[in-house]
């Protein structure tokens, strides 16, 4: 099968899925055509016509599908290169523009939602990495579709919905690792996500302030991408941190080295999330398969991989209140791992590329098939 694997906005995320699947599926002849993720607003607005006129040999070749992101402007792509018009399309939502914060300046613009929903109606399937993210998805394009005046056509949320379907990024085999925490050192917390506000800093360090301020005993990892700016807490962490000698500041930068980040997740007890938007979690699930107990904020899509018990009360409208939750929940936890009672560490395999593959095997041909399109384009 010859497939057209488009990444509009190849972050790490992004770059994990794609490269799993050309490698699970090596029979296919794939043609995979990135751009960076870099200048938000200009990459999903501007990728159709990056390619158009920059990649038109490529587009412009025979393919049997084409399995493109959510960033990719499928639509007007499309409407550029006529000849992909019949080809059947898949676009994968590793997030959706309708669910970010609201107070994330980069994402005010309609623009990015409007992408994600002309790139929808273009395909024939829908596939979402959670169900938090298909819903979300859902609901934003039905309560936008409600506020216009006008000329609406009848139908088109149920249409999305009916040709949807949800399918998890697969969490690799060399995240599955023999925890190798240390019995007789303190409870180690490990935080490892990008560093930007929409994961919660702000509220990793009302968390941190708070465990200091009660003299409370354990060693933090704060890892995760990092951008040429981000959040101030960060810093403001690093000094909470300063002459303290209960508490530890075990890490404090991105991995580079991919082994070396791996190692770090083994050796620590606990991953935390103070997440205010998560479609599916990989750095979470991830670290879990390292051998981590996860704690997380009971929103988004965590409820879907783990039992109420590794969720602590969500407070998305008072981070004080949370932060007094969370500090709560790790006081347990440092006196768990004092008297050798922490939690089990939830399974993962089901999440696994041997468990989901059969999925993605299903998936691909059918699509080609034609089975389950919004609605038939071919002549």
């Amino acid at each position: 099968m010859r497939i057209l694997l488009l990444s509009a906005y190849d972050a790490a995320s992004h770059q994990r899925w794609r490269q799993g699947l050309v490698a699970q599926f090596p029979g296919h002849d794939w043609q995979v055509l990135v751009l960076p993720a870099r200048h938000f607003s200009w990459r999903i607005r501007g990728n159709s016509l990056s390619w158009a006129f920059g990649e038109r040999a490529v587009l412009e070749r025979p393919y049997d599908l084409i399995v493109a992101t959510s960033m990719v402007d499928l639509a007007t792509l499309k409407g550029l290169v006529p000849s992909l018009v019949i080809t059947p399309s898949i676009v994968y939502f590793h997030e959706n523009q309708f669910a970010y914060p609201a107070n994330d300046q980069q994402h005010r613009s309609l623009e990015p939602a409007m992408v994600n929903l002309y790139g929808a109606l273009a395909a024939d399937r829908l596939v979402f990495n959670s169900e938090y993210n298909r819903s979300s998805f859902i609901d934003g394009v039905e309560q936008l579709l409600k506020k216009m005046p006008d000329f609406v056509p009848a139908g088109i949320v149920e249409k999305l919905h009916a040709c949807s379907e949800i399918l998890p990024v697969p969490i690799e085999a060399e995240c599955f690792q023999l925890n190798q925490a240390q019995a007789s050192e303190p409870l180690h917390i490990v935080w490892n996500h990008r560093w930007e506000y929409d994961k919660g800093p702000d509220r990793l360090l009302r968390l941190v302030r708070l465990l200091l301020e009660r003299q409370c005993v354990f060693s933090l990892s704060v890892l995760g991408e990092q951008f040429r700016q981000h959040p101030p807490a960060f810093e403001l962490i690093k000094q909470a941190f300063a002459g303290q000698s209960l508490a530890t500041l075990k890490h404090c930068a991105y991995q580079q080295d991919v082994c070396s980040y791996r190692k770090i997740l083994a050796a620590a007890d606990v991953v935390l999330s103070t997440a205010l938007h998560d479609f599916q979690g990989l750095s979470v699930l991830e670290a879990v398969a390292a051998g981590c107990i996860p704690l997380l904020p009971d929103r988004l899509c965590y409820g879907e991989w783990f039992a109420t018990q590794y969720r602590y009360r969500s407070f998305v409208d008072d981070a004080e209140r949370e932060a007094q939750e969370l500090a709560a929940r790790v006081g347990t936890l440092v006196e768990a791992k004092k008297t050798g009672n922490l939690p089990v560490v939830p399974a993962l395999d089901w999440l696994a590329w041997p468990a989901l593959k059969p999925a993605y095997h299903r998936l691909l041909p059918e699509v080609v098939a034609g089975a389950g399109s919004l609605y038939d384009r071919r002549p």
